[in-house]
């Protein structure tokens, strides 16, 4: 089994990219026309339950979208790569990478969620648990996490685009997974070139989010705040994503 994943590029640099929680990689789309195939081959993944993966039963975890990634490297025939991950893809690039840590040349991490986690309290696990059958649950996540700035035309295109391309076991298991999963004493001191990427306008994942755990566990991460970005900067600001990431890639290719 290869985990369900769309290729493009044709470049010598391969890199996988990792979504986050509320929907498979098309969530990417807007970035595709803006990047560099000819010096990088980009492999959009799909976790187990998610998009093109939706029918491959699985647990649901971190340790598993690491391994999948992993076996895609191996399918590719790619013994080093880039990793970009978002959101719940920046706590599994950090798993990936603390695992395999002389495959992986650098990451990057777009609004990620730390490798300890992200304990809820009572009204968050309340909004996030009631956002699994409930869309307005859905919306005001979206909402809040990108400043409540975004058109509610966007809003709901996205709620609708989470329920269309995620089984609700995995979005239900894939909340337990970014919320209760802590490896950060296991990977703390990883010498990884890391770019960390939080938008300006996060309601959640901020900037001081990731001074307090990336930016002080692993000596090699640079922070690079995203201006008119909130939680998806590859749908709000796709163009200037794609220079920053890129230029960050060709410095450790």
């Amino acid at each position: 089994m290869v985990i369900g994943h769309k290729n493009h590029g044709s470049g010598s640099s391969g890199v996988i990219v990792l979504h986050g929680w509320f929907g498979d990689h098309t969530v990417f789309d807007p970035v595709v026309p803006f990047l560099d195939t000819d010096t990088f081959t980009y492999a959009f993944m799909d976790y187990r339950g998610y998009g093109l993966s939706r029918d491959i039963a699985g647990e649901h975890t971190m340790r598993e979208i690491a391994d999948d990634a992993v076996a895609l490297a191996d399918e590719l025939g790619w013994d080093q790569f880039h990793l970009i991950g978002h959101s719940m893809g920046g706590m599994a690039l950090m798993r990936i990478a603390t695992d395999q840590q002389e495959r992986v040349k650098s990451g990057v991490a777009l609004a990620p969620v730390p490798p300890s986690g992200v304990p809820l309290d009572e009204d968050s696990a309340a909004l996030f648990n009631g956002a699994i059958e409930n869309d307005e649950n859905r919306r005001a996540i979206l909402d809040f996490t990108t400043g409540g700035r975004l058109s509610g035309h966007w809003l709901d295109l996205h709620v609708r685009r989470s329920r269309e391309t995620t089984t609700v076991e995995a979005y239900a298991d894939y909340l337990v997974a970014w919320t209760q999963t802590n490896f950060a004493d296991e990977s703390k001191g990883l010498e990884l070139p890391l770019l960390i990427c939080p938008g300006e306008h996060d309601g959640a994942l901020t900037a001081d989010v990731m001074k307090q755990t990336y930016m002080e566990w692993y000596p090699n991460a640079e922070l690079q705040v995203l201006p008119n970005s909130g939680h998806y900067p590859m749908q709000e600001t796709p163009v200037y994503l794609t220079t920053v990431t890129e230029n960050f890639m060709r410095k450790h290719l």
